[in-house]
This record gives structure tokens, sequence and C-alpha cells, in this order.
């Protein structure tokens, strides 16, 4: 198991602490904001559904300069205990720690893990620190099918304003969902419960000095979950209200790192995803009901003079990477876009265009960095187009357009596998299509 250093400030508080059933970990960067009501959740959350495990909540710091660590380790639980009906039986610890390492979320991971590991930790769940509508109960929904229900992997699932999550929208649910066959809704949502057994093998791997610590430990989580054939379900949390962005702003990093992600974990996992067809769903807990969400503005001009750009400025690199019809394609529909009210980017050539960048960074056409840069202007132009075919749509009329678009993915599934291989896409084997197994909305029970 590859062990990580643990800050000597933590050692002396873990001796103390020694063992834990539960650990609740919280990354964090200057979220001095919201992150006191995080750990305020959390802790009422622990105390009021697990009172009879010890139970500890760390907070992994990279470097805030705005006293996150000082609130985390004074915020009050005078509110929260008064909602309590019983008394907990184990107390709730709380540390803040900074890690070291790699700036991102996944060195903040590696940490958490490696103090959950240490304290033989039956469960481990993790939580944004920018998060407004957590409640204690998103513990108890992260935690209990693990805690009681022997899962491995609880993913969150969530109702997200149409315009939030467009990375996982356009590109990584449906993609996840095409290989490797589990209509896991979130695939990065940023929240998770996982097992011990779970936990040891992450801790185990060797690939924490990637991208994975930056933005692509959420999906490099939940790949090795499904590709590795732990035992996988999803939470409905409710309503995701958290710092979101204007899908057309620069999330470029984002995507680079995310998508790589994606990309990298295909060439390891390709055994398991070239077998596979279809999908099917997977365990779904809690209580599904609507709630509203904030609402996202979007700068569409701002978008589409982007794609255009990118465009006239990349062709050179995406002639490496797309097929000449492809390309064709897409600089067609750039030359369309100064008519936004019209401008529609179909599903079959986003699928295509996906594919071919998935197959050029596997067979190293060009630099990878540079390939998953210029990407940027072809999401951007992507998600444009559904801005515009979305505007008056409800949500569960988005909700299907999503859900075809996962279709299409999977539809085109042999084309990629043809690419991969470097064959021409009409000799592409087909896998074998998943056996359907109908999943449950379940009631947490013990």
């Amino acid at each position: 198991m590859a062990k990580i250093v643990i800050p000597e400030s933590a050692q002396e508080a873990l001796t103390t602490i020694r063992n834990a059933d539960i650990v609740v970990g919280i990354p964090s960067y200057n979220n001095a904001r919201t992150i006191g009501h995080v750990v305020q959740a959390a802790h009422a959350g622990l105390l009021k559904y697990f009172p009879e495990f010890t139970s500890v909540i760390v907070n992994s710091d990279g470097g805030s300069s705005d006293g996150t660590r000082d609130v985390v380790l004074s915020a009050s639980m005078q509110d929260a205990r008064l909602l309590m009906l019983s008394t907990p039986i184990k107390p709730v610890n709380r540390l803040s720690l900074p890690y070291h390492g790699i700036p991102g979320k996944g060195s903040a991971f590696r940490l958490i893990f490696q103090i959950a590991s240490n304290l033989g930790a039956k469960a481990c769940a993790v939580v944004d620190s920018d998060l407004r509508s957590i409640t204690p109960e998103w513990i108890d929904l992260l935690l209990r099918p693990v805690v009681h229900a022997e899962y491995d992997f609880v993913a969150p699932y969530y109702h997200r304003h149409k315009y939030d999550g467009t990375i996982t929208n356009s590109i990584v649910y449906p993609l996840t969902r095409a290989l490797y066959g589990h209509r896991l809704r979130q695939p990065i949502g940023g929240d998770f419960g996982v097992s011990q057994r779970l936990l040891r093998r992450y801790l185990e791997r060797d690939d924490w000095e990637t991208d994975v610590a930056r933005y692509g430990i959420d999906i490099w989580m939940t790949t090795v979950a499904v590709a590795e054939g732990f035992r996988v379900c999803q939470s409905f949390l409710g309503a995701k209200l958290h710092d979101a962005k204007d899908p057309g702003s620069d999330l470029s990093a984002m995507l680079q790192q995310v998508v790589g992600s994606v990309f990298t974990l295909m060439q390891e996992y390709e055994p398991a995803w070239s077998q596979i067809s279809g999908s099917r769903d997977i365990d779904l807990f809690g209580f599904r009901y609507d709630v509203g969400l904030d609402p996202i503005e979007v700068n569409l001009d701002r978008m589409l003079v982007n794609f255009r750009r990118g465009c006239s400025e990349l062709s050179e690199v995406w002639q490496l990477a797309l097929a000449p019809d492809t390309l064709e394609q897409v600089e067609a529909l750039a030359a369309a876009s100064t008519s936004p009210a019209t401008f529609h980017f179909e599903d079959d050539l986003w699928v295509r265009v996906i594919f071919e960048f998935a197959a050029a960074h596997h067979r190293r056409r060009l630099d990878r960095g540079t390939l998953l840069r210029s990407l940027t202007p072809l999401y951007i132009g992507r998600v444009a187009s559904f801005v515009v075919e979305t505007r008056d749509l409800t949500a569960s009329e988005v909700d299907q357009r999503i859900e075809n678009l996962c279709l299409t993915f999977e539809e085109m599934k042999p084309r990629l596998m043809a690419q991969w291989s470097g064959q021409p896409a009409r000799t592409a084997p087909k896998p074998a299509p998943l056996q359907p197994v109908a999943a449950e909305q379940k009631e947490l029970e013990v």
C-alpha cells in the first residue's frame, strides 16, 4: 500500500483517537464562507444517524488563506444538538489538516483516505466544501448503504440546473455509461461513500501523482469502482446548490484533466469496457422529489465566438484527431454559428468527435496535452447548442435529451472500438449486450 506522510500535527490526535468506524472527509481551499455549514451538517448527521459509531470529520486543506481551517474547528453545533432525538453514545472528533503534494482535490482525498485507513474505518464519505444544500440526511444516504448493506461505492444523484454540470451531461456521464454499462448519473458529483475494501484499493494504486491529484479524482474513483466489479449504488440527495459557474466560462483546466483521466483509464480498462454493450440501471437509495434550483446565467454569444475562434485557430490540430468528414462538418457548423437561433450541434456528430479524440489520445497521434486543450472550443460549441435547444424545455424534457445522447453513445460504441484498434469503423465487432437487471429504488433500512 502506497502510504503518504501524515503531518506531525495530526499524529498526536490520531494516536489519541486510535480507531474510528466512520470518517467524513471535506477537502477545501479558501472555503471559509461555506465550510462551516458543511461541517455542521456532517456533524449533525453523524450524531443523529450513527450515534453508536466512533466518527471523525477530517478537513484536508490545500493552504487556505481565508481562515477556512479555523472555521472548521470552531463551527458551533449548539443548534444542531437541538434537533437530536437521542443522546449520542459516541462523540464526533474533528480534525483540520494541511495536505502536501500536487495541489488539487485528489491530494486532499489521498490524505483523507490514508487517515481513514490508519484508523481502520469501516466506511468513509467525502463531501464538497462549497455546498449550500447539504443536510444531515446526506451523511446517512452516503454511508448507510456501505455500513448496513455492504455496498462499496455510493455515488450521488442530484437534481441540478440544466446548465450546471455540462461536462458531466455532455461527455462524462454518457461516455462512462457507454463504456462500463452502469447508468451512474453523477460520476464526477464530488460527494461519495466508500467501503474499507475499496478504500484500500484506491490507496494501493500508483497514479496519485497524475491529473488524478487535481480534477480527475472523482471520475477516477468512479471508474475504478465500476470497472473492477465493486458493488455500486447511488443515493438521491436532492438539489446540489454550490458555487456553480457559467458553462461558457474558462473551465478548460477542469475539462482537460477530467476528460484526460477518462481517456487514460480507458487504456487500463479496455478488457472490461470492450466486452460491454448497452447499459443498465443501478440501485438508487432515498426518496426522489422535485426541488427548486438556483438560476445560472449563460453568455451564449461569447460561447459561439470561442467556438468559431477555435475552428479558425485549431484546424491543423483537429486534422490529426478528427476524420476528414467529421472535421468538414464541424467547420460547416462553425460557419453557420453566426445565427444562434438555429445553431445545432447534432448528437451523432458530437459522439464522433469524442470517440475520435479518445482514439487519437490512445494512439498518440499528437501531444496529449495539446489534444485535450484543443477539445475546449468543441465542448463550448456543443454546450452552446444545448443551451439553444433547451431554453424553453422542462426538466423532464431536458433529461430526455440527455438520455437520447447517452443512447447515441451506446449505439455508436462499435465505431469507437474500430477507431481504437485502427480498423475501419464498419468492421468493428459488437460487444455482447448486458443482461438486463432491474434496479430498485430502495428505502434505507437497517
